[in-house]
Order: structure tokens, then C-alpha cells, then sequence
């Protein structure tokens, strides 16, 4: 099973996983909250994603859900991807920006999937999701 780490300003990422769990009745299995907040120290924040990551891995990779692209959040999430086998995960990560429901609940659904198909699956869910009514 793949792991999903959400990792957002404070406190859309506790929020997400609140929806999660709402939604299918059940905190998801190997899904993670990281709240980042304002003026925290970049490297106290990596850890606490690191922490994250290595809380969810089950060897089949990580994915990382972050909400916007350029913020602390997603730089702290790509320093992680960045850096492959010395993060000490053994398993590949993922990054992807732009967190919306759609895209999280598709994640907890297809988390059986590998890594690659689970982040395609993510962006269309995300993308999808985004509709003029």
C-alpha cells in the first residue's frame, strides 16, 4: 500500500484527514497530517514531514499531497523527493501540488496502486474535481 502524507498550512492538512475520515467512517491506514505553521523553521518542518513519510512507508513509496506550489509547504515536501535513497525511506517519493478533496479522497481509494499509477489517478481526481456549476 502506498503512503499519503498531506502537508499544508496550518490547519488545512489536519482538516483534510478530519474530511477523510469523516467521509469513509474510518481514519485511512498509513495517512498522515502535517500542518506547517507560520514562521516555523524550514528544518523543524522537514523533519516533521520526514517523520511523516517513514510513519507511512511500507517500502511501495510515498506520496506527498501539498496545497500550494512555491509555498513552504511543497519546498519542504520537494527537499524530501529530492533526496531519493539518502532519505533512508527505501521506497521512491512522489510530490504533488495543488490539494483538493477530489484528489485526496482518489488517493485513499486507489492507495493499493503503485506509486506512479496513484499520483496519474491523483492529478486526474484533482483536476476532474474542479467544475463550474
Amino acid at each position: 500500500m502506498t503512503g499519503i502524507v498531506i502537508v499544508s498550512h496550518t490547519p488545512i492538512a489536519s482538516a483534510m484527514l478530519s474530511f477523510a475520515e469523516h467521509t469513509f467512517g474510518v481514519m485511512p491506514e498509513r495517512v498522515k497530517a502535517v500542518d506547517i505553521p507560520p514562521h516555523e523553521d524550514t528544518k523543524a518542518s522537514f523533519d516533521r514531514v520526514m517523520k511523516a513519510a517513514y510513519g507511512v512507508n511500507t517500502g511501495n513509496g510515498v506520496l506527498i499531497l501539498t496545497d500550494v506550489m512555491g509555498a513552504t509547504p511543497a519546498n519542504v515536501a520537494s527537499k524530501l523527493e529530492a533526496l531519493g535513497p539518502l532519505s533512508g525511506l527505501n521506497a521512491p517519493v512522489i510530490v504533488l501540488a495543488g490539494l483538493n478533496l477530489p484528489m485526496l479522497m482518489r488517493c485513499i481509494s486507489h492507495r493499493g496502486d503503485d506509486l506512479e499509477e496513484l499520483a496519474q489517478k491523483a492529478l486526474a481526481g484533482g483536476q476532474n474535481g474542479i467544475l463550474r456549476l
